[in-house]
């Protein structure tokens, strides 16, 4: 019954990897997968249009981490479920019924009350439409002009409100101006009654030039339809018409207005355009057949030219529809009540669970960062994303480690612990949009971020590893007699008679060890590209002063240790308070606003890194009960 039991937990974890590799199938009749894997180009990276429907709504809605699947969200008046390719379509080419759908954020009391809205219940609740909030646009507009010249530090609240949703109005708005003009009816056909006229137009625009008798209507006619390319050039979000050089042309991707500003000169709508003007008529009028046979022709026009871009888009669509971090979240969260468990009853059958539930989330997270590499082009490390997800990495491969040899559990429930924790920061600070962003110049060097980057945050890693070992020690503690305890486990069976207690402190000495070397390497090579990048070694930064208070930090831990001024407790005390130093520098310098390391600039997460620092400081107080407080120590 143990065995078996055990066997079904690894088997529901299978489950869950292997139902999110399942390949994406359209909700209906349309191709909307074959859409979802076209290129377009968005913030100087080639990406599937997929990408940028999950990134947008992403920004537009502030979504929940229950949210973090997208395989659908509700947005329709009639609270039906779009995914949210589905969603920009409509963006795209019916815009007048995605004005109904909420998805834009206002949560700001104030906001809400200067735009005259009100919160309805259910999912929505914080969400409204377009169509709600353009009527208070002009304000909207005038009070963003106000904040703006302020400091992002000094901006209030309200301030920082009133721009947020400032940048995700005009976001939408330039979605809708992408392909096709949002206030046309029938863009197709007014394309192809543009490109009849144009040559007689042209003419009677030179004959109206040399004083010449022209045909007015038609003069009128085509500086009205040159008013409405311009403005769909001037903000169209995706530049969705490829070069005609192939892809050695990186720069010649432009978007829908500004290749039929073209057409002025050359005489010929361009295909790309064509074809979405085609889409458009066959999505607004219902004609699923031609709307794939218009995607299937494109893309295979686009193969012509463009193998890599749409091999990548592809796999990018697919690596969007795993996503392999919401699923190993999931893996870490059942890993670490199984090990808890475990310390309850059958402990080698359970941390045998556990360990495997472990052992998947880390493989599946593994390939999640190496085909992010392979997307970019870049080291795992690019920016604060990808950080955690590496941070998080590190400390799992630690406790995998640490559970092969000591296989008791503890290391289990601590990667669960360390695990979910940090997909679930690496999730919130994915709201900003494109994870997969382009490197800023300070940063564009493939060999720093492979060796200093990598080095450090692999050194925040072990040092947070050892801060949550340790918490695991206080709780334990505190509250259960466990730390006296030998684990009946194979671990002990093989010889390994130490106390529980006893494991953890040879734990989190050896990930300090680990942390002082990570951290002392990272930051002189850190000097180093400094010295490259700014002409001087060290600069008193407050990005490099984080950095080296961790290596002080570790060095102090491990010096306190050698010289006898702490014992268990102590080592654990201060390994926790490894947890707010480290989060300082990674998150804290960012908030300070100041500095050459600024690039990384967010002030979202303050109140949480005020949380946070306060927690470990009641575990650090909780560390210091009496030991007759302590349940492990009670004679």
């Amino acid at each position: 019954m143990k065995r078996i039991i055990s066997l079904l937990i690894l088997l529901a974890g299978l489950l869950i990897v292997g139902r999110s590799f399942m390949p994406p199938r359209n909700p209906g009749e349309f191709d909307i997968v074959g859409f979802g894997k076209l290129p377009v180009l968005v913030n100087g990276r080639v990406k599937p249009i997929d990408t940028v429907a999950r990134t947008s709504l992403l920004v537009l809605c502030n979504a929940t981490y229950n949210d973090a699947d997208q395989s659908h969200f509700i947005l329709t008046p009639d609270k039906r479920e779009l995914t949210p390719n589905e969603w920009l379509l409509d963006v795209l080419f019916n815009a007048a019924k995605a004005d109904t759908y909420q998805v834009i954020v206002v949560d700001n009391p104030d906001l809400l009350t200067l735009l005259n809205l009100q919160r309805e219940d259910g999912m929505a609740k914080r969400r409204f439409s377009f169509a709600q909030i353009e009527k208070g646009l002009p304000e909207l507009e005038r009070q963003a002009r106000l904040a703006e010249p302020v400091e992002p530090q000094a901006r209030t609240v309200f301030q920082r409100s009133v721009v947020q949703l400032q940048s995700n109005v005009v976001l939408y708005l330039r979605l809708k101006e992408s392909l096709v003009s949002s206030d046309s009816q029938d863009f197709l056909g007014d394309l192809m009654e543009f490109q009849k006229s144009l040559p007689a137009g042209v003419e009677a625009m030179r004959a109206r030039e040399a004083g010449k008798t022209y045909d007015a209507a038609l003069t009128r006619k085509l500086i009205e339809n040159g008013r409405r390319f311009d403005h769909m050039a001037q903000l169209g979000y995706l530049l969705a018409v490829p070069p005609a050089r192939g892809e050695s042309d990186d720069n010649g991707w432009r978007n829908s207005g500004n290749a039929l500003m073209e057409t002025f000169q050359t005489g010929q709508v361009s295909a790309p355009v064509m074809a979405f003007a085609g889409l458009a008529h066959t999505w607004r009028t219902g004609k699923a057949t031609e709307f794939n046979e218009i995607v299937r022709l494109y893309r295979l026009e686009l193969e012509k030219g463009f193998p890599t871009s749409l091999s990548k888009s592809d796999a990018e669509m697919r690596f969007n529809a795993i996503r392999p971090f919401y699923s190993a979240s999931t893996l870490y969260v059942m890993a670490f009540f199984v090990a808890v468990i475990s310390w309850l009853v059958w402990p080698i059958e359970l941390g045998r669970a556990a360990a495997w539930l472990v052992g998947i989330a880390w493989l599946l997270t593994t390939a999640g960062i190496l085909t992010r590499m392979w997307l970019e082009g870049r080291p795992p490390v690019t920016n604060l994303y990808s950080s955690a997800l590496f941070v998080g990495w590190i400390a799992v491969g630690f406790c995998i480690a640490l559970e092969y040899f000591y296989r008791n559990a503890i290391a289990s429930a601590t990667a669960g612990l360390v695990g979910f924790g940090t997909l679930l920061i690496a999730y919130y600070l994915s709201l900003g949009g494109d994870t997969l962003e382009m490197m800023r110049a300070v940063l564009d060097s493939n060999f720093w971020l492979g060796t200093h980057v990598v080095t450090v945050v692999a050194g925040y890693g072990a040092t947070f590893l050892a801060g949550f070992l340790a918490l695991v020690y206080i709780v334990m503690g505190v509250f259960t007699p466990w730390l006296k305890r030998v684990p009946t486990t194979a671990g002990a069976a093989a010889g390994r008679s130490q106390t529980n207690g006893k494991m953890l402190e040879s734990m989190v000495y050896g990930i300090v060890c680990f942390a002082t070397l990570f951290s002392l390497v990272g930051t002189i090579l850190g000097g180093i590209w400094a010295d490259q990048s700014w002409g001087r070694f060290w600069g008193w930064d407050p990005k490099e002063n984080g950095a080296l208070i961790i290596v002080i930090w570790n060095a102090i831990i491990l010096h306190a240790r050698w010289g006898g001024m702490i014992k268990s407790r102590g080592l654990m005390c201060l390994a926790v308070f490894g947890n707010i130093v480290t989060s300082w520098s990674w998150f804290g310098v960012n908030m300070l606003g100041v500095g050459l390391h600024t690039y990384g600039f967010m002030d979202a997460a303050f109140w949480w890194l005020l949380i946070f620092v306060g927690s470990q400081l009641a575990f650090i107080a909780l560390a210091n009960l009496p030991l007759p407080k302590w349940r492990s120590f009670r004679a």
